[in-house]
């Protein structure tokens, strides 16, 4: 491994630069490290490096693209920056056109004309797949493609924004007592379970509230602690779930509810809500009551056709197979069969 690590993204914006951009200057082109890998998102550290990883770029043409590959390959040093510019037994030059890598992407283009996008565009991507579109960086969109696209998907409209964000509500409201209710029967280890998935909707949910597409597992989270003002919620995440009594969980767990339903209230998406946690209803447990929050989200949204949408949010939120997740083709199947859309 290189003794000083250098960033996947600013190995690639010196790899465009020096290498690429000379061999492609006549060829009108846009040119990006976005999609896959860590080093989009800026997750990349030396231990990235220890296989698929090197000097990369996505270079979008239009048209035929083998005469630009082959004028591509046929310039590249055998290594740059101290990394082979083969790696994967591929060249770290991926060319293709814009329409077909973001359908391969993401199930549809949305450079497409009408450019307005649906409910079943919006819900079917995986919040992975709109990440890394949105993450990484171009490095010059000569064809004018890419930082509208990007533009485009930055994030969800208002009322799409809600459905979401009402959904990731229920998904604490359908288990937000289980932790003590398991508990008190003497199923540590259940309680202990449901209580890592309450942690992980509260984060997925802050980062929605925060606009950010929540990452998949392995980065969800960094991505939450890279949020500014997160430190004292994630204590009380971490706490409960290093906690081995249900009641200790639960304490930390309503630590956690009450300042998430400030962040609600702080986002003004609706009128304010009591922050309190309560009882589940005549049974000893606190909970913050997250169906509230889920109800007047929905509540308040103004599109009859979104507001009519079954209330299950978007893929991640009612999928969780690695194997559906990463097909887009399957993503809109599923969503489509599922929103009726």
């Amino acid at each position: 491994m290189m003794s000083s690590f250098v960033p996947g993204l600013e190995l690639s914006r010196d790899f465009y630069a020096e290498v690429v951009r000379p061999v492609v200057t006549d060829v009108p082109h846009s040119a990006a490290l976005i999609g896959a890998g860590s080093e989009v998102l800026a997750f990349d550290t030396e231990r990235s490096t220890d296989h698929d990883w090197g000097p990369r770029v996505v270079l979008f043409v239009a048209g035929s693209a083998e005469e630009v590959r082959r004028a591509v390959t046929a310039g590249l040093p055998s290594s740059f920056g101290g990394y082979p510019t083969v790696f994967g037994g591929r060249n770290g030059v991926e060319i293709v056109e814009p329409a077909r890598w973001f359908t391969e992407r993401l199930g549809f283009d949305p450079c497409r004309e009408p450019r307005e996008l649906t409910a079943l565009d919006w819900l079917s991507v995986p919040w992975q797949r709109l990440a890394e579109v949105t993450s990484g960086e171009v490095f010059h969109d000569g064809l004018g493609v890419l930082e509208r696209a990007r533009a485009t998907l930055r994030w969800y409209p208002g009322d799409l924004w809600r459905h979401v964000l009402a959904a990731q509500w229920r998904r604490l409201a359908q288990e937000e007592a289980f932790p003590g209710r398991c508990g008190e029967v003497g199923d540590g280890l259940g309680s202990a379970v449901v209580t890592a998935r309450l942690a992980r909707e509260v984060m997925r949910l802050v980062l929605l509230m925060r606009r950010r597409y929540p990452p998949y597992a392995k980065w969800l989270g960094s991505a939450f602690a890279r949020l500014s003002g997160s430190a004292e919620l994630g204590d009380s995440l971490s706490a409960a779930t290093a906690a081995t009594d249900w009641r200790e969980r639960e304490r930390h767990l309503g630590r956690a509810y009450e300042r998430l339903a400030a962040l609600h209230n702080r986002l003004g998406l609706t009128g304010p809500l009591e922050t309190s946690v309560r009882s589940y209803h005549a049974r000893p447990f606190q909970v913050i009551g997250a169906q509230r929050f889920a109800d007047a989200l929905t509540a308040s949204i103004a599109d009859p056709a979104v507001a009519a949408l079954p209330p299950v949010g978007a893929v991640d939120q009612f999928a969780d197979s690695t194997d559906l997740l990463t097909h887009p083709g399957r993503c809109r199947a599923v969503t489509r069969a599922l929103l009726d859309l």
